[in-house]
C-alpha cells in the first residue's frame, strides 16, 4: 500500500491578523491532486487539524471538505488524530458518519488500534494511533487498569506503555504503523508551536515509540525532520510556514510504500501552495525598501522588515509601505544606537513588549495555554503599579495605547 503522512494543518490560524485561509485552501487543492497522482491508499494526519479548540466555522468547513476530497468516496482511507490545539470531542464528533466514507477520526487516547483494509492491494494496516496524550487524558485512560504507583511514573514511560499495548495488535501479515502528536526528545522546534512540554516533563524518549512499527508518523513540530537519525520515525512538518522562525524552510509531506514485514523508504514531496515568509534587512533605509518594492522583490511573500533609519519613522511611511505591499507584517525601524545588537542578530528580551513576555511565560508554565484578556490586563496593571511605587509617582490611569 502507498501511504502519505501529513500533520499540523492549523486551519483557522492567522499571521498577525492576516488570514491564511486562502493559502490553506490552496494547500488542500494541492494535496488532493497529489494523493491522486501518487496513487495514495492511506493518508495519516497526525494532529493539530485546527489552530484552536474553538475554530472558526470556515476552518471547520475547510477541514471536512478536505478529508472528503482526500477519501474520495471511500477510495482511500484518511486517519486523523487530535493534536494539542484540537478539542478532542470536536475532532471525533462526526466519526460515525465520517467512517462510512473512509475517514477515521480519533479524538481521545484509546487502547485500541485502528484497523484499515486497503481494497486496492488486499492488505491490512494496523495503526497504533495515539492522539495528543495530555497528563489528564493519559491518567483517565490508564487509571482503569493501572495502580497508583504506575500512574506516577514518568510521562514518557506511560506513553511507551500505552504505545506498546497498541502495538500488541501488530501481525507479521499486516502493515504496522504508529502515529502520535507529541514532543519527542531531540526534535527541533520553531516559534510557531505552542509548547506541550513543561521543563521537559512532557518530552517523550524515542525508545517509547519503538514498538515494532514500520513507520512512526509524528505531529507537533513544524519543521520536517527525522527523529534520532531514524528515517522511519518522522515529523512531516506543517504545510505552511506559521512564523518567521520558519522563514526559508521547505514544506513537504512524506510518502512511502509499505509491505508487511518490509522496511519502508520515506520520500519527501515538496509543497508549493503557501506564501513564503521572508526577512528583509534594509541597511540602506527607506530608499532601499522602495527600490525592492519597485522591482517586485518577494511579491508573494509575507515580510518581516527591519529598516535602518537615521530619522524617526513616521506613520505615513508605514502606511505607504503597506499600500505598496500587502504582505508587510512587521515594520521595525533600526536606529544607530541599536545597530550593534542588530549586527549580531540578537533581539533582547527587553525589546519585547511586557504583554508579549507575559504571554510567553504563561504558555511555558501552562503547557501551551493562553491567558485571557482580563488576566493580561491585570498583569499590566500590576506592572504599572510597581513602576509607580519605585518612582514615587502617584498611580494614574493606565495608558492603553499601542506602540508602533
Amino acid at each position: 500500500m502507498r501511504i502519505l503522512h501529513t500533520a499540523d494543518w492549523h486551519f483557522g490560524r492567522s499571521l498577525e491578523g492576516r488570514s491564511r485561509l486562502e493559502e490553506q485552501a490552496a494547500f488542500v487543492d494541492e494535496l488532493a491532486s497529489l494523493v491522486k497522482d501518487e496513487e495514495i491508499d492511506l493518508v495519516l494526519l497526525a494532529g493539530d487539524v485546527y489552530d484552536s479548540v474553538n475554530p472558526p466555522a470556515a476552518a471547520e468547513q475547510l477541514f471536512y471538505e478536505a478529508v472528503a476530497r482526500l477519501a474520495d468516496g471511500g477510495k482511500r482511507t484518511v486517519a486523523v488524530i487530535a493534536g494539542n490545539h484540537d478539542h478532542p470531542e470536536r475532532v471525533s464528533a462526526s466519526a460515525p458518519l465520517a467512517a462510512r466514507s473512509g475517514i477515521r477520526l480519533v479524538g481521545m487516547p484509546t487502547d485500541q488500534p485502528l484497523i484499515v483494509d486497503v481494497a486496492r492491494t488486499g492488505e491490512q494496516a494496523v495503526i497504533a494511533a495515539l492522539p495528543y496524550p495530555s497528563e489528564s487524558r493519559l491518567r483517565e485512560l490508564l487509571s482503569e487498569a493501572t495502580d497508583e504507583a504506575q500512574l506516577r511514573t514518568a510521562y514518557s514511560e506511560r506513553v511507551g506503555r500505552l504505545m506498546t499495548q497498541l502495538g500488541s495488535a501488530f501481525r507479521s501479515d499486516t502493515v504496522n504503523l504508529a502515529m502520535s502528536h507529541i514532543y519527542v526528545l531531540g526534535g527541533l522546534e520553531t516559534d510557531s508551536e505552542r509548547p506541550i512540554q513543561i521543563g521537559g516533563a512532557y518530552t517523550v524518549d524515542p525508545s517509547a515509540l519503538r514498538i515494532g512499527a514500520q513507520y512512526v508518523a509524528l505531529g507537533h513540530l513544524h519543521r520536517p525532520q527525522r527523529v534520532a537519525g531514524d528515517e522511519t520515525m518522522r515529523y512531516s512538518g506543517s504545510p505552511l510556514a506559521y512564523s518567521f522562525s520558519e522563514a526559508g524552510q521547505a514544506k513537504s509531506v512524506t510518502v512511502f510504500d509499505a509491505l508487511p514485514g518490509k522496511v519502508v523508504v520515506p520520500q519527501e514531496i515538496l509543497l508549493s501552495s503557501g506564501r513564503p515568509l521572508v526577512s528583509w534587512n534594509a541597511k540602506g533605509g527607506l530608499a532601499e525598501v522602495y527600490s525592492w518594492l519597485e522591482e517586485g522583490r518577494d511579491s508573494r511573500a509575507w515580510i518581516d522588515l527591519d529598516v535602518w533609519m537615521t530619522e524617526a519613522m513616521m506613520l505615513q511611511h508605514i502606511q505607504q509601505l503597506r499600500k505598496l505591499h500587502d504582505g508587510l507584517i512587521h515594520i521595525r525601524p533600526i536606529y544607530p544606537e541599536s545597530a550593534e545588537a542588530k549586527e549580531s542578530g540578537e533581539r533582547s528580551r527587553e525589546q519585547l513588549p511586557a504583554e508579549e513576555l507575559f504571554r510567553r511565560f504563561f504558555a511555558k508554565q501552562t503547557g501551551g495555554g493562553e491567558p485571557d484578556d482580563p488576566t493580561v490586563q491585570l498583569f499590566l496593571e500590576l506592572i504599572a503599579e510597581e513602576e509607580d511605587l519605585q518612582s514615587g509617582a502617584v498611580p494614574t490611569e493606565l495608558d492603553g495605547g499601542e506602540s508602533a
